[in-house]
């Protein structure tokens, strides 16, 4: 009896030892804006002498629109045709229908545009994802293309499924999200 309770202990440590289990939690809950304009002010002049800007509303719809047209285009890395594409290949395809030059890798994506506070996420917004084990790297993109109460739903090319659209509140996407900016 005296040696029964070490035992237990020792033998929960081991069981418990190595497994490390991840879990996707679905309770972030971003407060999002579905506003069409946003107009930026900074009180430094010295730093920002634009006045304010108005969002081309019609650009991101535009843009969103197209990348639609690609749902169901199966996955293929470095692909930017109807014939396979990747995530970034999905985003950069899409833009550049409209003129408008995005870099051709998701970690170069990331650096584009403003970082934006999930409170503010709306459409045509880039979101930004770690999805490999090893890989601490950003290496998956999407656009917003839906915002529909703190429900936000992005378009974007899978290995398994190819081009879809996903919701940020699941779990998975919801685990891997690491940041959202804006282009526009």
């Amino acid at each position: 009896m005296r040696y029964l309770l070490p035992i237990l202990t020792l033998a929960l440590l081991l069981a418990s030892c190595g497994s490390k289990k991840r879990t996707y939690s679905a309770t972030r809950s971003p407060e999002v804006t579905t506003d069409s304009v946003i107009v930026i002010t900074d009180t430094s002049p010295a730093e920002n002498n634009e006045p304010d800007i108005e969002e081309p509303r019609g650009k991101i719809e535009a843009v969103i629109k197209t990348a639609l047209t690609f749902a169901g285009v199966r996955y293929r890395y470095g692909g930017t045709t109807r014939k396979g594409m990747d995530c970034s290949g999905l985003l950069y395809t899409s833009f550049m229908e409209h003129n408008l030059p995005l870099p051709r890798t998701s970690k170069l994506m990331a650096q584009e545009g403003r970082k934006i506070g999930e409170g503010k996420i709306r459409k045509g917004d880039l979101l930004f994802f770690k999805t490999g084990r090893r890989n601490n790297k950003i290496n998956h993109v999407g656009m917003v293309v839906d915002v529909n109460g703190k429900e936000i739903k992005f378009i974007h090319s899978t290995t398994s499924r190819g081009v879809i659209v996903s919701s940020l509140d699941e779990g998975y996407w919801n685990y891997a999200f690491v940041k959202a900016t804006r282009i526009f």
